[in-house]
């Protein structure tokens, strides 16, 4: 019996996402972009020591379209070294994607210097890439934009709506033609793809989303032709067929590290695949990615409520985690808060990045944003706002956490 081929399936590393960070010494780059280089380092150990024989990466290699020389080196080294060890597919993603038609991706280098073992998947197509355990079939299968539609005759006054509309009928009916250019061959075949697939739950892509989205259902995908469907685009790692019998695994990996708060309880890592037609087995393997930590603090009516807020921290463990502290108080509390010591004491108990201090001040429902907002910030202008608006308290965090990523960006 032929031996299966061992894969690697990763996806949307995003180098360049700076969010919570500050600059690393010993290389200039940001602490966020060293987290994410060093678990793939982590990663290509693993595929190291484990004889890997295929790599798959599902899209979305930079955080921005046009990524910095220097965060495209970082990700060419990791890619040469893989390279080194087995056949690259290198899938394009949105992220990957030129602001306009027929200018190349920030992925096309490859390509375009020949450069040995890499192939990539900025078509929609399937070809046989031979590993030293035996041969596979790879379908590529981009994030659809509107030149997938070339050939489909579209109404000239089309509403946004309805061609993306026709776009998903198209990439369906393109997905559905890959699955039946294989079903003839005995070889193990691997769809890979970076897009949407109705039943998966989001994460934190959507906060970061370039461009629209394109729904596939997972009928589609769950072809029996193919023997793995490694997925690409959505940040939280799940498979959409688990305990399903005669489909195949059809998998996100998810990110190898987390974006946000967003993802806090998310686990993060890749996946091990043992690839063989008709029986092919899967694994996926953790990184020890950095903590996202949020601590919550009541003090309302306290007596000393810096205290409460201080013992609340004590009873954490912060150690290198990216920490944010909410802190519910009412209108006498909150002038007692000493913000200062709350702030060196999540330093001291070792957190590497304090996100943000977050006081929720409850206030009678009509409190009105007042005559001299002089001195407050943008965030807590908001926070204001949305105070007035009777936002729930969830939605008014998650609205602010957003607020302040993009105000940290900008600086």
């Amino acid at each position: 019996m032929t031996e299966p081929i061992r894969m690697l399936h990763f996806a949307d590393t995003h180098i360049g996402m700076e969010n919570y960070g500050r600059t690393d010494p010993e290389t200039g780059l940001s602490s966020r972009v060293m987290d994410f280089l060093r678990r793939m380092d982590e990663m290509i150990d693993y595929a190291r020591d484990n004889d890997v024989d295929l790599v798959v990466f599902a899209g979305d290699a930079f955080k921005s379209r046009n990524p910095s020389p220097t965060f495209q080196r970082e990700f060419a080294y990791r890619v040469q070294d893989l390279a080194e060890m087995a056949p690259v597919v290198l899938l394009v993603g949105n992220h990957d994607l030129p602001m306009i038609e027929k200018r190349a991706s920030s992925i096309e280098i490859y390509e375009t210097l020949n450069v040995p073992n890499t192939i990539l998947g900025r078509d929609y197509g399937v070809q046989e890439v031979t590993t030293k355990r035996g041969n596979a079939l790879i379908a590529t299968a981009p994030y659809p934009v509107r030149s997938l539609l070339r050939g489909v005759e579209v109404p000239h006054a089309s509403t946004i709506a309805e061609i993306d509309q026709a776009l998903g009928e198209q990439l369906d009916r393109t997905l559905r033609g890959m699955a039946d250019q294989v079903a003839g061959s005995d070889l193990p075949r691997v769809l890979t793809g970076h897009f949407s697939v109705s039943g998966a739950v989001l994460g934190s892509e959507r906060s970061i989303m370039l461009g629209r989205d394109v729904m596939v259902m997972l009928s589609t995908v769950s072809d029996p032709a193919w023997d793995y469907v490694a997925l690409g685009h959505i940040h939280r790692h799940q498979c959409l067929t688990l305990g399903r019998e005669g489909v195949p695994p059809v998998v996100y990996s998810g990110s190898l590290e987390r974006i946000d708060f967003g993802e806090e309880g998310d686990e993060k890592g890749f996946c091990w695949v043992e690839l063989a037609r008709g029986s092919t087995a899967w694994q996926f393997v953790r990184s020890d990615c950095r903590p996202f930590i949020t601590l919550r603090a009541d003090v309302r009516g306290a007596g000393d409520p810096t205290q409460v807020a201080l013992e609340t921290i004590a009873r954490h463990e912060l150690g290198d985690a990216v920490v944010r502290m909410i802190i519910t108080a009412d209108p006498e509390t909150d002038l007692l808060l000493d913000e200062r010591a709350i702030q060196i004491a999540l330093r001291e108990a070792g957190a590497n990045h304090v996100a943000a201090l977050t006081r929720s001040v409850e206030r009678p429902a009509r409190l009105r944003l007042g005559a001299t907002p002089e001195g407050l910030t943008p965030v807590e202008l908001l926070e204001r706002y949305l105070a007035t608006k009777e936002v729930t308290p969830d939605r008014i965090e998650e609205l602010v956490e957003h607020a302040r990523a993009l105000f940290e960006q900008e600086d």
